[in-house]
């Protein structure tokens, strides 16, 4: 007879063997967490490597479904459903080779690389010179990349056009870039790794750098961006074609990204595409009421005319956009201790996206903390072409991106105590992540951190700008939709600017689904919070709603159902 203490055990060794496997599949992830026994080696994305993965992947599954969950406490028993929905999705990833749709401009591999690249760390001479072996290694990627985007090609995976024109970009900019700068921020980002403190070595490592960069990586992705200009460029399909409904294998391939990124398996398309219009339908109240104060109308028409034209709304430099963003962080990391009971000890610092990417990136993104403690959790802002970003967004985009969004969330999932790895460290389940970023957006309302009407507009924005996504996301890659009806629809509906839709409106065609998890995510911890208050009346404690949402790391949505209704229904 199988005790609780086998059963547990017998999870806890799955776990750590498929946190294992997939440290030594993702060797540059393992060098951002923190664990530097991978640093000489660099990724195989070959399909012969992807085939191997995919037999062990199904191995581990096949051993996680053995375990009988009566033998697990509540807490494994939770950790059984993550791992398994984990690894069904790792194959599904593998059998619908998702790798042959990395072209654009935010999930290609070069779009990582740059971001990636300079967060890297370097605690010792020893890791220093295995990631310079890396770097040696880092041409023969690129070329199985493109080796994966040709098979895609041949198999009729063409490109959405303005995805490549952006990566082209993206590439153009860095091949243009300076090798070496006199800027700590400036210079080719695989010559800025940290390295090992007081290391007397360090001259010499950082121009063996300077070399392969040169010498390797330089032309490595000469070729890649030729590749894309000859090959990928071409082929492209034209902006009315934007949306995955125009493959032969479309359809399929949507719904298998809607379900990745939602983790749900109960809604199609079409009600996706009409929530989002209810949403927006929901919204026009209370942009009559806030742009009553602010405007003397209620016509959401001359909101947004009076949001997108007031040129006193804009930046007029990139200083001024992060003297906000650092003021808003301020205010609601002084604020969250009467919100959350459980606190990261993680700090929070932020920086400026690097100007070799920025025109084509969103506004802000959060790195999660490295596991060792060697990194922070670190909020990049935008700072680029400040005069198209308005001040009355940058609030809520703190809000979502770092206290009380991201860092709190994945921070406290780093730190927790008896979790393994892989739930730590996950930053999957989509809906989870970025609906508790918009969620959190909010939130901050409840906590007073909006000082005006003026900062209120902009979390309406914001949550305008997600329920679009709901309906553009499925209108591109379900209906039909070409890309300028999606950016005429938002513009119509969001009081954001013209230029900052389009670059959105163009990732939303490069990560089909990935836009839904936002507001799909958000309506559901936003359901599960009312219910939960309706069971517990006045023993309701926000806090405490909170630490059990944030408490089991990133989750899918069924198993947030499961937390929330089982310290519910205790009467906690």
């Amino acid at each position: 007879m199988t005790t609780i203490s086998d059963a547990c055990a017998d999870l806890r060794a799955a776990a750590d063997r498929y946190w294992e496997a997939l440290l030594e599949a993702h060797p540059t992830d393992a060098t951002l967490h923190g664990d530097h026994r991978y640093d000489d080696r660099i990724e195989d994305v070959s399909a012969d490597a992807e085939a191997r993965q995919r037999a062990t992947w199904l191995e581990l599954r096949a051993a996680v479904d053995d375990i009988d969950p009566a033998g697990l406490d509540a807490a494994g028993r939770v950790t059984q459903q993550l791992l398994q929905a984990e690894l069904t999705d790792a194959v599904e990833a593998i059998d619908v080779r998702e790798i042959e749709l990395r072209y654009d401009q935010n999930t290609a591999l070069h779009a990582e690389l740059f971001v990636t690249a300079p967060q890297i760390k370097a605690p010792t001479p020893e890791a220093a010179q295995a990631l310079l072996e890396r770097n040696r290694k880092l041409p023969t990627l690129l070329g199985q990349v493109i080796d994966r985007l040709r098979a895609g090609l041949a198999a009729g995976r063409t490109p959405a056009r303005i995805n490549i024109e952006r990566s082209l970009n993206q590439l153009d900019k860095y091949l243009a870039s300076p090798v070496l700068s006199s800027s700590t921020s400036m210079g080719d980002p695989f010559t800025r790794f940290g390295g090992p403190p007081g290391w007397s070595g360090e001259a010499a490592w950082r121009a063996a750098l300077v070399d392969v960069v040169r010498d390797a990586i330089r032309p490595a992705f000469a070729r890649y961006r030729q590749f894309f200009a000859d090959e990928l460029l071409p082929a492209g399909r034209p902006h009315e074609q934007a949306g995955l409904r125009w493959l032969a294998e479309g359809e399929a391939l949507y719904d298998h990204f809607v379900r990745r990124h939602t983790t749900v398996d109960d809604l199609t398309a079409e009600e996706i595409h009409r929530i989002g219009l209810d949403e927006l339908g929901r919204l026009a109240g209370e942009y009559a009421e806030v742009g009553g104060r602010l405007f003397a109308t209620t016509d959401s028409t001359e909101i947004f005319h009076h949001l997108r034209s007031d040129e006193a709304l804009r930046y007029a430099s990139g200083d001024d956009i992060m003297a906000d963003a650092r003021r808003y962080l301020a205010a609601a990391t002084a604020a969250m201790g009467a919100w959350f009971g459980r606190l990261p000890t993680t700090p929070c610092e932020i920086t400026a996206i690097p100007s070799a990417i920025a025109e084509d990136m969103p506004m802000a993104y959060y790195f999660p903390p490295a596991d060792d403690g060697s990194r922070p959790g670190t909020y990049f802002v935008n700072t680029a072409d400040p005069g198209h970003k308005t001040r009355f967004e940058t609030a809520s985009v703190a809000y979502h991106e770092a206290i009380p969004g991201h860092h709190l969330q994945l921070a406290i999932a780093t730190e927790l105590d008896g979790v393994p790895a892989f739930q730590r460290l996950s930053h999957g389940n989509t809906a989870y992540v970025e609906g508790w970023g918009l969620y959190a957006e909010r939130l901050a309302a409840e906590m007073g951190l909006y000082a005006d009407d003026l900062e209120r507009i902009g979390m309406l924005a914001a949550d305008s700008w997600r329920s679009c996504r709901l309906v553009v996301d499925t209108g591109l890659h379900a209906l039909g939709w070409g890309r300028q009806q999606a950016i005429d629809f938002m513009a119509a509906n969001a009081p954001v600017s013209v230029g900052e839709i389009t670059v959105e409106v163009d990732r939303y065609i490069g990560m089909p689904g990935q836009a839904l998890a936002y507001k799909i995510g958000q309506r559901e911890i936003f359901r599960l919070r009312a219910e939960a208050r309706d069971r517990l009346g006045d023993r309701f404690d926000i806090r405490a709603f909170h630490d059990v949402v944030l408490g089991s790391s990133s989750v899918t949505l069924p198993v947030l159902r499961h937390l929330v209704g089982s310290w519910a229904g205790s009467g906690v």
